[in-house]
């Protein structure tokens, strides 16, 4: 795979801006974008099968949860987008004085997206889809981990006689992040940059966004987003859910439950069976449709997880299932569990982005909230309990972006996705990502002749 570097990111910004400033696309109605990122949508599906496998031969992602529910998330976003590409307008405005005054919302102009590798697709239209219906054009950089799809998706868009987005609308380059992601970062011409990643990226990114010409940011960075299990919870529900939310994608998502606080009325038998169900993942090709658990992305992060897992045994934490790599080839790692783990150790509070469970116990809901909040991070957060009371004291006294209660990991279109604290600022998804590719303007007028002329 060619990597790029500063002059290619340079070349296409310089089509990204002039799309903007004298090509079509921020000058059609909001309707004629609509239809065009139908269709674009519409072409994503026909090709799903080949976008599955690419993501899955890149990322080791499971070829079913990909073609089931990541590609189309993507094509969804699309149209959620599409329909409001419309509906975007300012306020009338009743000034004091014998004036008028009204509200422009315009399109930023030239956005840089960096989009990480662990979820490629859907990563890729949180970012891309709103920015579109806005009317910005846009320079896309890729995890150099997971790249492919985000080229389909760019050879797809241009298609003249299917979606038909015009040239210099969506560009991507591939290259790593202390070259190509630096230069787009840093780039004079670009209005806004979109970043998903690694809270200490992230730093690095709104520095060199100061550092050049105060460009606007938007950051999702990294979570340690605890799931909080209640004595009056359903304990098979709960172990399915804390299952789900520490091992799905093998850890590899930034709301990863990693943090399972637990009722000690319900801890015994919540951890036997959570053992079990860790003992009973299928782990193995990703292109098997048995297979629960496929391999770590690369070898970098598979190496960073055992460290880790290293780490917990060595701060004292007892390893009760899993810590070992699996089979002899590929970067498996088996479902790990730990318990008697203390606040203040690393497992408790580094993102690990791999299927690693810190596994802990409380008595009281002020307790529960107090070590749910005790993190840096304030992505997410999980409550599994059958008392409205609690539910609604709990989801309003952590801090964190989204809270699921009796469920996990489930997005939509409509609902805004952003983290507190360290875990960045900024929505995707909702109408709140489409005013961040929006700028607003304010125009005044006399109603009557001026009284300056």
């Amino acid at each position: 795979m060619t990597e790029g570097d500063k002059d290619d990111i340079d070349l296409a910004v310089k089509a990204a801006r002039k799309a903007f400033d004298h090509g079509a696309w921020p000058r059609m109605t909001g309707n004629e974008r609509g239809k065009l990122m139908i269709k674009y949508a519409e072409l994503i599906e026909e090709h799903i099968n080949e976008l599955a496998a690419l993501d899955s031969l890149n990322g080791g992602k499971l070829l079913s949860s990909v073609k089931a529910r990541e590609i189309p998330a993507g094509a969804n976003l699309l149209r959620y987008y599409a329909g409001a590409a419309d509906k975007i307008h300012g306020d009338t405005l009743k000034l004091a004085g014998e004036f008028h005054g009204y509200t422009l919302k315009e399109p930023i102009g030239v956005v840089g997206h960096i989009v990480p590798w662990n979820f490629p697709t859907p990563l890729f239209f949180f970012k891309v889809s709103p920015a579109l219906a806005a009317g910005c054009t846009m320079v896309v950089k890729p995890a150099e981990l997971t790249p492919l799809s985000a080229l389909y998706y760019a050879h797809l868009a241009k298609q003249p006689n299917q979606a038909g987005i015009p040239d210099g609308v969506i560009n991507v380059v591939n290259g790593f992040g202390a070259t190509a992601g630096a230069a787009l970062s840093s780039h004079m011409d670009v209005d806004k940059i979109s970043f998903t990643g690694s809270t200490e990226v992230g730093r690095l990114v709104m520095e060199a966004a100061a550092k050049s010409n105060l460009k606007q940011v938007s950051l999702e960075l990294g979570g340690k987003s605890p799931v909080i299990i209640f004595d009056d919870a359903d304990v098979d529900m709960a172990v399915s859910i804390a299952h789900m939310a520490n091992f799905f994608n093998k850890g590899e998502f930034c709301v990863a439950g990693s943090r399972i606080y637990v009722h000690e009325n319900i801890y015994d038998e919540f951890l036997k069976k959570s053992v079990e169900m860790a003992k009973n993942t299928v782990i193995g090709d990703p292109f098997d449709p048995r297979v629960q658990q496929g391999p770590q992305t690369d070898k970098k992060q598979f190496e960073k997880i055992l460290r880790y897992i290293e780490c917990g045994k060595n701060e004292g934490a007892t390893l009760v299932t899993g810590g070992k790599t699996y089979g002899s080839k590929g970067y498996y790692i088996e479902p790990t569990i730990f318990t008697d783990v203390q606040e203040n150790m690393k497992i408790a509070q580094d993102e690990i982005f791999g299927p690693v469970m810190a596994l802990m116990k409380f008595k009281t809901i002020e307790e529960a909230i107090e070590k749910a909040n005790a993190t840096r991070y304030g992505l997410a957060a999980g409550i599994i309990t059958k008392d409205l009371n609690i539910a609604n004291r709990v989801s309003r006294s952590v801090r964190a972006g989204t809270i699921w209660i009796n469920c996990y990991f489930v997005f939509d279109p409509s609902c805004p996705f952003g983290g507190f604290k360290m875990s960045g600022f900024g929505k995707d998804q909702g109408m709140e990502a489409l005013d961040k590719y929006l700028q607003v303007k304010s125009v005044i007028t006399p109603i009557f002749s001026s009284p300056w002329l």
